[in-house]
This record gives C-alpha cells, structure tokens and sequence, in this order.
C-alpha cells in the first residue's frame, strides 16, 4: 500500500500594508516608471512585509507554524512602523529589486528574531542579513540602469508613513503567469 503524500503550499508570514499608505508608494513606483525601464511592479494589493518565507511546506506543517507564532506574539502588542527611505538589491551597481524600508530599531526586528527561534525548532533556516523591506518592483532588464540609480538617491531620505500593526499573517502565494495570488491561512492578532 502506498503512503498518502501530504499536499504543499507556498506560503510565508507577513505585514499587511496600511492600504492608506499605498497612494504615496504608487507614487514612488512613478517615479520608477519615468526611467522607461523593464520594471514589474507590485500591486498594491500584495504589498507585504515579509517576516518568514516558508517556500513549499507540507499542510500539516501549519498547525505548527501556528502554535509557534502564537507562542511569540504573546509577548507582543500592538506596534507602529514607519516606512521610509528607497533602496535596492543586491547594490546600485546590479539592481534587481527596488524596496522601501523602516525606521532603523523598528520592532520587527526583535520580533523577527523571536520568530526564526521558534522556527528553527521546526527545522526553518534562519535568514542571514535580514532587511525589514516593501518591494516594490523587480527589475526585469538592466537598461536605464543609471536612471534608475538616480531615482533612487533622489528617494532615498523619502517618508511614506507610519501606521499600526495589529494583526500578522500567514499566506499562501500560488504562482501564476500573471503574478502570485495571496490568500491567508491564518491570522495572529496582536493585543
């Protein structure tokens, strides 16, 4: 007889953007799309600060991501983040993903920290250099590299906003031609 195989996901935990925010970062993605480079943006409605990328994970793996989050966030309120200041990765000289950031000693720091404990009890790696971050477009080629180098010195001191994080999820991403499609699976509130 053959052993049933369990069903996968794609998943990972995140912050939700305060969608009140989201006109000021359209508005940043703007200024990208004047360099008339190949740039595939993010659409609002999956703007996300990532706090854990699981990748594929079996269905019952959830239940325990689950009692791990529960077992951190309640030592966690409710918390403020400020978004600020425009960046890249890797580096300005081989840009592939364009971000906004967070006020340095932002709480999702700690936070983060407390996470990849508990996950690497579940045999999760924890991330090397993690940068708390909203992308926002990834490049696709690498014309126009020196304008886009120029946008984002001149966005870089920017100040999109603070808002309030009460709540973090865990989401599924299911990949199509058009782009992930996010749903969650489970929702923490913060107290």
């Amino acid at each position: 007889m053959k052993a049933k195989q369990s069903e996968t996901i794609r998943s990972f935990l995140a912050i939700e953007l305060d969608q009140e925010l989201v006109p000021k970062i359209l508005d940043v993605q703007k200024e990208f799309k004047k360099t008339n480079t190949n740039i595939k943006y993010v659409p609002s409605k999956n703007m996300h600060f990532t706090l854990k990328f699981f990748g594929n994970i079996d269905l019952d793996m959830v239940e325990d991501i689950a009692d791990a989050v529960n077992k951190v966030i309640k030592n966690y309120s409710s918390f403020d983040l400020n978004i600020k200041n425009c960046g890249c990765f890797p580096n300005k000289n081989v840009i592939k993903v364009l971000w906004l950031g967070l006020d340095e000693g932002s709480p999702i720091i700690n936070l983060k920290k407390d996470l990849d404990k508990e996950f690497k009890k579940l045999g999760f790696k924890k991330e090397r250099n993690f940068i708390s971050h909203l992308t926002i477009g990834r490049v696709k080629s690498p014309k126009n590299k020196k304008e886009i180098r120029n946008t984002i010195e001149k966005l870089e001191d920017i100040e999109i906003g603070n808002f309030t994080v009460s709540k973090i999820c865990l989401k599924k991403s299911t990949l199509t031609p058009q782009g992930p499609i996010y749903e969650d699976i489970k929702v923490f509130e913060l107290d």
